[in-house]
């Protein structure tokens, strides 16, 4: 059997304003940056010049990388515009920032973050499931710090709120070659989510 194979021009990266703690992190946003640049994917990000964000779209810039700003009216007027993006729309609302994010990716990454990180992995994600979009979603598993998250994953399948199956829904991989390398292979649960 022929395994499939995405073509994957555009990732949307989702990933913390701020640093976290130490360098491992900063030097991951950069390793991600740099290795989809190598790979001629361009990025598709939240705009910003912020902690990680900043720091992704710096190093896929200096490897030639397309990097594409989607930033909200309220930031912008902040000044949080990274200032040499490939191109950068400036929209109404985070709602809609993370609509047009999905509407150009072909696929999405989650990097460590906050809130707002595990809100727009955690939609993409859904929207799999539902059947809204066909666009795969991995977590870029620095120093295990998405482990936590995948056993609470692995709580509710225990529970019986969530179909074990939809547990290959997401890929976790801790470097970025093999990140984008199963998201290119990524082969879509087709169970019905309901039990």
């Amino acid at each position: 059997m022929t395994q499939t194979r995405r073509e994957i021009r555009n990732v949307a990266v989702f990933c913390g304003s701020n640093a976290g703690l130490g360098d491992i992190y900063e030097k991951a946003a950069a390793d991600l940056g740099a290795t989809l640049a190598r790979r001629g994917i361009g990025i598709v990000y939240g705009g910003t010049h912020k902690g990680l964000m900043g720091i992704l779209a710096d190093s896929a810039l200096a490897g030639g990388g397309k990097v594409h700003g989607v930033i909200n009216q309220r930031l912008f007027d902040k000044g949080h515009l990274h200032p040499k993006l490939s191109m950068h729309e400036v929209v109404e609302s985070m709602r809609v920032r993370k609509e047009r994010m999905l509407s150009i990716a072909d696929a999405c990454i989650a990097l460590p973050g906050g809130i707002g990180t595990l809100e727009e992995f955690m939609e993409a994600w859904t929207l799999n499931q539902l059947g809204e979009i066909d666009k795969p979603v991995g977590l870029y598993n620095v120093g295990g710090f998405h482990e936590p998250f995948m056993a609470f994953i692995d709580r509710m399948i225990e529970q019986k709120f969530l179909p074990p199956e939809h547990r290959k829904g997401v890929v976790v991989e801790g470097e970025p070659d093999a990140l984008i390398d199963a998201l290119v292979s990524f082969e879509k649960p087709v169970v019905p989510k309901w039990l």
